[in-house]
């Protein structure tokens, strides 16, 4: 009995047995998500105060970067499937630390706009290839630990990317070194990669380079269907999520800054803590039904935020949103990495940004119902946003029919191999 005990033990705690070329992704990104956190997020204020740029044209500046990074998300993921993934990454990421450096020496608004739009395409070219390559080191049954890992590296960075910003004066008079080590870590990242190329590069020449030319991966891609319901579903998905930083914040932070605060530490903690464990309960179930039932707890979430005012009520209400956000974002990657074709990964997860085009759009309408009804109408707002959540539900269920009931799935899945 002590035997048995003793082998077990180290099970529970070792650390994953990825391949290192996924550690390096994962380390990378922690790495890249601190160096962005740390000055991006400043970028409005240090435009306005250091700069002198007006509001609206720093709204119009900071909207091109996501406008162009959804544009240019399937176009890098593409080329990475035709000229392999290293290539793709160690471009963007050189050209992306360069951008940073742009950040800290330009003066004329013009350039500031080219500067945006570069962050935004770079970032989008960068992101899909290597959720592609994290899926291409990964065997199916570890991709879930992977991507869970790899977003626990994204919150890592985002917690302590600002705050680091922050210390360092982002925003203020000293908003210099921000940019420059934010752009030093992005070239040691883009250096990194560079080593593992070298080191690694054999192991996937197989996997890397696809004969299909852009237009038959656009006819492919866009005609799974499969993927066209997942696609519809992430829309609203990403929608709901974005009023995190947008609806709520104008709701609960125009008279109760404090309690808005309070509520983004609720979501940080919890992403942290309820990660590991809805990551590994979810191995139970195929990947679309965890999505669905993050939908559903984004959307009992968001109502909880126009329904209560106690701040524990509210807190359980983040704690359920988050749970949303964890089982829709991390398993939505998995799902990707089941759903394409081995040679075409890095189009499929280039042509999932189309998704958060849901964020422009869903913040906008949370905006709007706010001006239009008035911040003393919660319950009807977030009910509202609730439903659009939901909206998300049948694109996801039907989604599941076609993938496990072969028959009807068939056309869907034929379309999915290269031509």
């Amino acid at each position: 009995m002590k035997t048995s005990s003793q082998t077990k033990t180290p099970n529970r705690f070792r650390i994953p047995a990825f391949h290192p070329v996924a550690w390096g992704v994962i380390l990378g990104t922690f790495l890249s998500r601190t160096g962005f956190f740390m000055s991006i997020p400043f970028l409005g204020i240090y435009l306005g105060k250091v700069k002198g740029i007006d509001p609206a044209m720093v709204g119009a500046i900071l909207a091109m970067s996501l406008l162009v990074g959804t544009l240019g998300s399937f176009a890098g993921g593409a080329l990475s499937d035709r000229l392999g993934r290293y290539p793709v990454m160690i471009t963007a990421m050189s050209l992306w630390s360069l951008v940073f450096v742009g950040f800290a020496y330009a003066d004329a608004t013009w350039l500031f706009f080219v500067l945006s739009a570069l962050n935004g395409l770079f970032r989008n070219v960068f992101e899909p290839t290597a959720r592609a390559l994290l899926a291409d080191v990964t065997p199916p049954e570890s991709r879930a630990a992977a991507f869970s890992a790899r977003y626990f590296a994204i919150n890592i960075g985002g917690a302590i990317g600002p705050l680091i910003g922050l210390k360092l004066g982002m925003g203020g008079t000293s908003s210099l070194l921000p940019f420059l080590i934010s752009a030093s870590i992005y070239a040691f990242y883009a250096a990194l990669l560079v080593v593992f190329m070298i080191s690694f590069r054999h192991l996937l020449r197989g996997k890397e380079a696809t004969e299909a030319s852009v237009g038959q991966m656009v006819r492919i891609v866009f005609t799974d269907k499969v993927f066209l319901y997942l696609l519809l579903g992430n829309f609203f998905v990403a929608g709901a999520y974005s009023h995190l930083d947008t609806t709520l914040s104008q709701f609960i932070g125009h008279d109760r800054v404090e309690v808005y605060s309070n509520l983004f530490s609720v979501n940080a903690v919890s992403v942290l803590v309820l990660q590991y464990p809805l990551t590994k309960l979810m191995k139970r179930y195929t990947s679309l039904t965890s999505l669905k039932l993050g939908c559903f707890f984004f959307g009992i979430g968001l109502f909880g935020f126009g329904l209560f005012d106690d701040m524990l009520l509210l807190s359980l209400s983040m704690i359920l949103f988050t749970t949303g956000e964890i089982l829709c974002f991390v398993i939505g990657d998995v799902l990707i990495g089941e759903i394409a074709p081995e040679s075409l990964r890095g189009a499929y997860y280039g042509a999932s940004g189309f998704a958060f085009l849901g964020q422009s759009l869903c913040a906008w309408i949370g905006g709007m119902l706010l001006q239009g009804l008035g911040f003393d109408q919660g319950p009807v707002i977030f009910g509202i946003l609730t439903l659009l959540t939901f909206a998300a539900f049948p694109f996801f269920h039907r989604g599941q029919l076609l993938r496990e009931h072969p028959a009807a799935s068939a056309k869907s899945q034929g379309l999915t191999e290269p031509v």
